[in-house]
């Protein structure tokens, strides 16, 4: 079994949302209505990821990258509904600078210099 990245279960995961939330369309560009089978939604979520087996390396290769763009643009159903700009973006600390403590002296204050 191919072991999946972390990139295709996101994007598997955001597409299970979608249909979920009843937001998730069939056809191109959406056309065919909404998808009401768990099937149908599984088999898009794998193709939209690169996870299908059914395609060719370079097909699987080509999916992810047309997920990633669509993703990084904010056009997925989920992000237009939710108003977020990535898959993902929560309302997160933003990360603070490490303090580094500085290293004690190797010798003591008030030591005799030898």
């Amino acid at each position: 079994m191919v072991k999946t990245t972390r990139e295709q279960q996101k994007s598997v995961g955001r597409v299970m949302h979608e249909f979920k939330h009843h937001e998730l369309k069939s056809g191109a560009a959406g056309k065919g209505g909404p998808v009401k089978s768990r099937r149908q939604a599984i088999a898009i979520a794998l193709r939209e990821a690169g996870e299908a087996r059914s395609d060719s390396p370079a097909k699987r290769r080509e999916a992810l990258a047309r997920t990633k763009q669509k993703e990084s643009r904010g056009e997925t159903y989920q992000q237009v509904r939710e108003g977020k700009s990535q898959v993902g973006a929560r309302g997160r600390r933003p990360r603070t600078a490490v303090r580094r403590v500085k290293p004690a002296a190797s010798r003591t204050r008030g030591a005799p210099k030898r």
